[in-house]
């Protein structure tokens, strides 16, 4: 493969995944302002104060579109990182009941996707790397 078709095959896939990781949180965080007397209560149900519901849909609206976008991509994917394994240990440690260990081991995989994603950057179809001059 060419060098060239390497560029475009990585750039894709980093475009690709940031899609992906992004828009999970991005209609999490829509769900929760749809659905906030609901939410509110899932949240109070596991002996959270209230008020850290609107921080979350701020961090998962926020981070999301900031990795969306690939700016500031390697806070955003830590702090999303972050929120994934403190939402597995939380809200799923159930694991006696198959659903709840899914969730659990889906949270911590996305946790990966996006340490991966701060390790290795946006790509270059990114506004950070628009910023830095290293336009694909």
């Amino acid at each position: 493969m060419t060098s060239r078709v390497a560029d475009l095959a990585t750039n894709i896939g980093a475009l690709a995944g940031r899609i992906l990781l992004a828009g999970i949180f991005l209609h999490e965080a829509w769900f929760k302002v749809t659905n906030y007397a609901t939410s509110m209560r899932y949240t109070q149900s596991f002996g959270f104060p209230g008020e850290l519901l609107p921080l979350a849909i701020v961090l998962e609206t926020v981070a999301g579109l900031l990795v969306l976008f690939g700016l500031f991509t390697r806070c955003a994917a830590l702090a999303l990182a972050g929120f994934c394994i403190v939402t597995a240990f939380v809200f799923h440690n159930k694991f006696g009941d198959i659903n709840q260990l899914l969730h659990f081991e889906k949270d911590l995989a996305i946790a990966g996707g996006f340490l991966v994603l701060a390790a290795f950057g946006p790509g270059g179809w990114s506004l950070d790397a628009w910023r830095q001059g290293r336009r694909a």
